[in-house]
């Protein structure tokens, strides 16, 4: 019986930063700049994640999560799951964009379903503020997209005035045949309640 150190393999997937205060160059991030990187901010437990990482094997998926448990049990199910394409990193997702994420390197942002803080007095801790979105334009590469989820009808319609007001971003429209995107766990839940789900899509360099 082998009773030596566990068997932590999918520990290779934590991406974990040589230096937390400066910018990455993308020779450090998954793909190493020859194939589409992208990022979903937030990712929780990774059913969204997984599920597009999978379902396209030819570009690289980095999620974003500041709970240890939650980036350990996304990079077990990639692991399970035998992929290669897919990256955690354990981050809050404004640091990530703001100071570790180097220029033009990330082709799709997801943010899905993130906390809509709907009392008044919260709004300001909304992840999409004008500050966050300079940063996603920066971390975006030309053409790339920007791609947001809620069920809150009330953060839709912060999203579309902060982008209306800032202009960084390019309105784009989004059909649901348009392509693949796989639903969260959350989104499959709120849709069985009989839930609105809102979308918002845009673009960089597109006008």
């Amino acid at each position: 019986m082998n009773f030596g150190a566990p068997n932590r393999a999918y520990e290779r997937l934590e991406l974990v930063p040589s230096d937390y205060f400066r910018h990455l160059t993308r020779a450090e991030l998954p793909g190493e700049g020859i194939v589409p990187l992208e990022i979903d901010l937030g990712c929780g437990d990774g059913s969204f994640l997984i599920d597009i990482a999978s379902h396209l094997p030819e570009r690289q998926f980095l999620g974003v999560e500041r709970l240890l448990g939650r980036v350990r049990k996304v990079a077990r199910k990639a692991e399970r799951a035998g992929l290669a394409n897919l990256q955690v990193l354990r981050l809050e997702s404004a640091y990530t964009i703001g100071w570790i994420l180097p220029d033009a390197c990330i082709s799709r942002v997801h943010l899905l379903f993130p906390d809509p803080w709907p009392k008044k007095r919260h709004h300001k801790n909304r992840f999409v503020q004008p500050d966050n979105i300079a940063s996603i334009k920066r971390i975006l590469s030309d053409r790339g997209e920007f791609l947001f989820k809620t069920d809150h009808e009330g953060y839709f319609e912060w999203v579309k005035e902060v982008m209306h007001e800032c202009k960084l971003l390019t309105p784009l429209g989004w059909e649901e045949s348009d392509f693949y995107y796989p639903e969260t766990d959350f989104e499959r839940q709120w849709k069985e309640e009989g839930r609105k789900i809102y979308r918002a899509r845009f673009g960089k360099n597109l006008g």
